[in-house]
């Protein structure tokens, strides 16, 4: 058998409530999303009441925020070739997740991941995502400050995918102008 090496990403799964992540990423089949490979439970060695989910994923090992860093420090801009083709790989990804009525929630250079040898852009950590219903209230404190759509900020608990959008547009600006477009002390 090739070998070939993963990540495996630990949650702990409270009693209390269902795992959303695990439900989304197991069905996601997408070339810009990440991808579950399998995973397994284990418990904790000190308190063996508490249960962890593994899953094994692709590893991949650099984020979209450490490339945006390094060009950062280093006082070169983003190449515009670059910009183009993670701009594309994240739209895609997001069209995919959309279509599945999924919405992210947290899309911000930490959570996208890139091989800097091909190139491929992923998007990752689900751990925030939900498939939306229509009239469904979801919780509006969700998403990153500097990333978090206008209507999230005022509160809102009915919204759609459409917040994504806004984040990717957030992350795409990062990309050219070096440094996030809005930062914020806090919320207001």
């Amino acid at each position: 058998p090739e070998s070939k090496i993963v990540a495996i990403k630990k949650v702990y799964q409270d009693p209390k409530y269902s795992n959303r992540e695990f439900k989304i990423v197991v069905e996601l089949n997408h070339p810009n999303c990440i991808k579950v490979h399998n995973f397994f439970f284990s418990n904790n060695e000190e308190k063996a009441e508490e249960v962890y989910l593994n899953l094994v994923m692709d590893y991949i090992p650099d984020t979209l925020y450490k490339i945006l860093r390094f060009y950062y420090k280093k006082g070169y801009p983003f190449p515009n070739a670059l910009g183009k083709i993670y701009t594309y790989q994240m739209l895609r990804s997001l069209a995919y997740i959309h279509n599945l009525n999924i919405c992210h929630r947290d899309i911000k250079p930490q959570n996208i991941l890139v091989d800097i040898n091909t190139h491929r852009l992923v998007m990752c950590d689900f751990g925030s995502a939900k498939q939306l219903r229509p009239n469904e209230n979801s919780v509006s404190y969700i998403c990153s400050r500097y990333y978090r759509a206008p209507e999230l900020i005022l509160g809102e608990e009915n919204y759609g995918c459409e917040i994504d959008i806004w984040s990717i547009g957030c992350v795409v600006a990062e990309m050219f102008i070096g440094e996030p477009l809005f930062c914020g002390k806090n919320s207001k």
